[in-house]
């Protein structure tokens, strides 16, 4: 493989850059500025967190419940381009909006619009990488997008931070600090994708049709069909759905679950800069091990450490103990989203990536509305938001299972190369 990226290439990992950076945002600041906001309302902090997993709930299940016609519809000529622009604007509005918004109700309402609109664009920035890359190079692509976003995030998320910490010592309120933070990572978000939308191409599509809506609902149903012969691609995605829900809540919910457990919120933003910062080489150094080791080993050594992570939530209660967490979970967390976005696109057809990767972003991203209700049902049940992070490790397992049935079964058709 040659180790130079093209043009494109640059470009499509670029758009992670700027991406990453409202992840950060809202796996971090968000939370914490919620937090905030719920106490002045004079709301507990176990129903801070539940609220708080109810509405990246909502969020997913608008995404699931949307994507799968706007997947397909993505896949038609020049339309791929059109709907992440529009998923783009709506994200980066909402989130200077709520630098604006001081009520928490209406605070969590225009989240749930800029976290659903975010998490649109992403599944057509995944479905985009046939179009920038060769197959032989997707997996080690993927894991530069990742990489390249956890350490380019950390330079608005740097400002934000220190403007947040020390809002008072030059002179401004907490609200003005949120507001200017917002807008910082809104404009970072945005200036990283102009280039992308400039010279990105949508090569492999479905040729165009004079109902494009009443097409991608048709097609759309074919697909779902198309899947009952297709064993491999079904059974990955019931693994995928599985583990990679844990992924998610875990990134959603730290932030405010070191809140929920009394820890400092200065250490708790600065362990999981560390998380970014390992990340970085951690991801490379996947995408380069895939060059020699399969994709489906690599997959299952993260899901394994997973499962690990969450066991380890159930004993956390110190601030040490948490940045031993961010460390471990930044390990892993790039290298199992980057060879799962790399291994489900070597699976499907290219010009349906559109349709495919929204079903995958229904049991990706969509799958998360178990996860953070499970963790919020757990942990009102309980009392403990121990308990509820630890519920987790069951999320692992049972996709470590489907994974190895995953290898196990084959297609009657020839299966694609994989590595």
């Amino acid at each position: 493989m040659k180790d130079n990226l093209t043009k494109l290439e640059k470009k499509w990992i670029l758009y992670d850059v700027g991406n990453s950076a409202f992840t950060l945002l809202v796996s971090t600041i968000v939370p914490i500025y919620f937090n905030y906001l719920a106490e002045r309302a004079g709301i507990s902090s176990v129903n801070y967190m539940a609220y708080w997993g109810y509405a990246l709930s909502i969020s997913t299940l608008i995404v699931a419940i949307l994507w799968p016609t706007l997947g397909t519809l993505s896949d038609l000529e020049h339309w791929k381009k059109k709907i992440f622009l529009c998923s783009l604007v709506i994200g980066a509005a909402g989130c200077v909006l709520l630098g604006v918004l001081t009520s928490w109700i209406w605070f969590l309402g225009t989240f749930i619009l800029a976290k659903s609109a975010y998490s649109l664009s992403l599944v057509l920035y995944d479905s985009m990488l046939s179009d920038v890359t060769e197959e032989s190079r997707m997996d080690e692509i993927s894991a530069h997008g990742y990489a390249w976003g956890y350490i380019g995030s950390c330079i608005p998320f740097v400002f934000c931070l220190l403007l947040v910490l020390c809002y008072d010592k030059v002179g401004l309120t907490i609200e003005t600090a949120m507001a200017v933070s917002f807008l910082v990572m809104a404009v970072w978000w945005v200036l990283m994708t102009v280039s992308l939308l400039k010279s990105y191409c949508q090569t492999h599509f479905v040729p165009a049709d004079s109902h494009p809506v009443r097409a991608s609902f048709r097609r759309l149903g074919h697909v779902w069909a198309e899947l009952k012969q297709k064993k491999k691609i079904l059974l990955f995605l019931v693994a995928f759905f599985f583990y990679i829900d844990g992924v998610y809540t875990i990134i959603d919910m730290a932030t405010a679950y070191g809140t929920a457990l009394g820890l400092d919120s200065t250490g708790l933003l600065l362990a999981l800069l560390v998380t970014q910062i390992v990340a970085f080489p951690s991801a490379l150094i996947f995408g380069r091990l895939s060059r020699r080791i399969s994709a489906a080993k690599l997959i299952r050594v993260c899901i394994i450490a997973y499962f690990c992570i969450a066991v380890y939530g159930l004993f956390l209660v110190r601030l040490v103990q948490f940045w031993i967490l961010a460390v471990c979970v930044g390990l892993f967390q790039g290298a199992i989203q980057s060879l799962s976005r790399s291994y489900f696109a070597k699976l499907i057809p290219a010009e349906q990536s559109g349709e495919y990767f929204g079903i995958y972003d229904i049991c990706g991203k969509g799958a998360s509305l178990v996860g953070t209700s499970l963790v919020a049902l757990v942990s009102q049940i309980s009392g403990s938001v121990n308990t509820g992070v630890g519920a987790l490790a069951v999320m692992f397992l049972l996709g470590a299972v489907f994974f190895l049935m995953t290898e196990k079964w084959a297609d009657t058709e020839p299966e694609p190369r994989i590595n």
